[in-house]
């Protein structure tokens, strides 16, 4: 892989909005490089052989049925709401938006 050039760090910094000094600039290369040697390392890591498995520690867990449970009525999930609107059905949440 081609070292990093200082106008690849500028041009990086640039895409993440970063106003860098010269120092951070400096650090960043050095980062930078330091990730990408690494990835190359593992680029080289031979993984033809081993089988391929999800997640060999978990088992199979049993399963339970799933058979349809009637649900809360409207004003049984509204009740401990702390600012439900129980005419309309509804839960008050604070504004989020457009405040």
């Amino acid at each position: 892989m081609p070292p990093l050039s200082d106008a690849d760090v500028i041009r990086i910094a640039r895409l993440a909005r970063l106003d860098l000094t010269g120092l951070e600039r400096h650090r960043l290369a050095q980062e930078l490089r330091a990730i990408l040697d690494y990835a190359g390392q593992l680029t080289r890591v031979a993984t033809a052989g081993p089988e391929s498995s999800l997640n060999p520690g978990v088992r199979q867990l049993p399963e339970r049925p799933d058979d349809p449970v009637p649900g809360l009525h409207r004003n049984e999930a509204l009740q401990n709401a702390p600012d439900a609107d129980l005419e309309a059905g509804l839960f008050r949440v604070p504004r989020v938006l457009g405040g």
